[in-house]
């Protein structure tokens, strides 16, 4: 059963770089919203784009956007509801989900199909907040 959700777009543009497996974490990978996970494959960072050094190339350029939870954890098909629409659409996504909640990140480039296709679904764009 999809669900109707309210979400926030985080300010600033996002990166989503991948390093070697055994790559320290850097100084860079910070702000009011990073991501790091590192598995025996990789050592993925996301964070703002304008944190990463000018010298290394940052990639595609994505806008975060954030579920208004907490969510249970017993509570099933969350992010399914939110990125069916995106799917539906041809719109690429980049998820990460958190103790509290899901955030989803879209390729500036499809940013506006996005939104139209989630308040289409019946999601509610709130005003954004700090993180």
């Amino acid at each position: 059963m999809l669900q109707n959700l309210k979400f926030r777009q985080l300010p600033g543009l996002y990166a989503i770089m991948r390093q070697p497996p055994d790559a320290s974490v850097p100084d860079w990978a910070k702000g009011d919203f990073i991501s790091i996970t590192r598995t025996v494959d990789e050592l993925s960072i996301v964070c703002l784009e304008e944190n990463i050094p000018r010298d290394i190339a940052p990639g595609p350029r994505w806008v975060c956007l954030k579920l208004e939870g907490p969510f249970p954890f017993s509570q099933t098909g969350v992010l399914l509801s939110f990125i069916e629409p995106l799917s539906s659409n041809g719109v690429p996504i980049f998820a990460i989900s958190t103790y509290d909640t899901d955030y989803v990140l879209i390729q500036v480039e499809f940013a506006g199909t996005a939104i139209n296709a989630l308040q289409q679904a019946g999601h509610e764009l709130r005003p954004h907040d700090d993180c």
